[in-house]
């Protein structure tokens, strides 16, 4: 019985261009397993993987054809058939996946826990996704996380990343961290740790839309919570490492402006207005960067030896998702239709922020 696989394709250079597509699936070589995909999150922060495709290499995971990609999104998927020794049919994993149905992988170096992807036009991207979870030994409560796992652990994991690195660099001397976007995932999770680390004593300011503000008061993890159009009117008498998750130059500009050369620090993240205008001009203050997790990850890993920093990230997360848990509702919608209107209502910024989507080609 031949498999049909079902994936979403992305114009990458125009975002809102997609198209669903229906092909066979192509046989197994030696040594590959084919998964189906079972769930998948979908938030902000896979936006912010199409904006960045091409620079960051997001688009060389999962190749289309032409001028096409796919989006990589975080799930689960159990594997339906196999030509490896390592990994048996009926394994079910947690890791990188496309907007698919079904994906084939190639299992290199494995232990009980995990392996790695080997194939070949992977190898050269960052090794943090190209590791899958094999979740048969996971404990009780991890199970019980399944949906929190895809779409609340890898944000808050970058959250950590991003904490880990102010306090790494001593927050670069800094008294404030102004973080945009404090509604997204990624930039409250933040927010929650640099708020409860008592011994940096930082305050915290969270920037987002006027519709969001009283969502991100409600977490309580902000000194203050500013809407965007009131940056004019910050205390800027403090230095700031400024994180933004928006993407958005006029945001990045206004905070540029109003505090000049106490901007001691700015790391872009993410794109959560990803169509916004990038044409920032140039602005005082240190000079806005984009932040590649990776980077950081690699430098703790030689400091820390392999898979401790990960490890802590982890940790970290599942603290922040019991903080927050009950602030965010997850969503379940199923079929290649419901995908792809996810897709769009993720793009047209259509998802609340106390919304955690799980998305499924499956229809039943």
């Amino acid at each position: 019985m031949t498999t049909t696989v079902t994936e979403l394709w992305v114009d990458r250079g125009h975002l809102r261009e997609h198209k669903l597509v229906e092909r066979n699936a192509e046989p197994l070589g030696e040594g590959q397993i084919r998964v189906a995909i079972d769930k998948f999150a979908l938030t902000a922060n896979n936006i912010s993987y199409g904006v960045s495709g091409d620079m960051i290499g997001y688009w060389k995971y999962f190749p289309a054809e032409g001028a096409w990609g796919k989006i990589p999104v975080w799930g689960f998927g159990d594997v339906v058939e196999s030509r490896s020794d390592a990994i048996a049919v009926g394994e079910r994993l947690w890791g990188f996946f496309p907007m698919a149905s079904h994906v084939i992988l190639t299992p290199g170096k494995a232990s009980p826990g995990q392996f790695r992807d080997a194939t070949p036009h992977r190898e050269a991207l960052p090794t943090l996704y190209n590791d899958y979870m094999r979740t048969k030994n996971d404990p009780a409560h991890m199970k019980a996380f399944e949906d929190a796992r895809c779409a609340l652990f890898p944000l808050f994991a970058t959250s950590f990343i991003l904490y880990d690195y102010l306090v790494a660099n001593a927050f670069f001397g800094a008294d404030t961290v102004v973080i945009g976007s404090a509604s997204s995932k990624t930039g409250y999770g933040l927010a929650y740790l640099v708020h409860n680390d008592k011994a940096a004593g930082k305050r915290v300011v969270g920037l987002t839309s006027a519709s969001n503000v009283g969502f991100v008061e409600s977490l309580k993890v902000c000194d203050r919570v500013v809407s965007y159009d009131a940056i004019g009117s910050m205390d800027n008498t403090h230095k700031v490492a400024f994180v933004d998750m928006s993407g958005s130059a006029a945001t990045i500009a206004a905070v540029h402006h109003r505090f000049g050369d106490k901007v001691v620090e700015s790391a872009l993240v993410g794109a959560t207005h990803w169509e916004a205008d990038r044409n920032r001009g140039e602005l005082p203050g240190a000079k806005p960067t984009f932040f590649f997790a990776p980077a950081h990850i690699g430098r703790r890993t030689k400091e820390w030896g392999e898979g401790v920093f990960m490890q802590k990230a982890m940790a970290s997360a599942t603290g922040v998702v019991l903080a927050v848990a009950d602030k965010v509702e997850i969503v379940h919608q199923r079929g290649a239709q419901a995908v792809a209107q996810a897709y769009l209502n993720m793009l047209d910024n259509k998802v609340s922020p106390r919304v955690g989507l799980m998305l499924s080609f499956k229809s039943n």
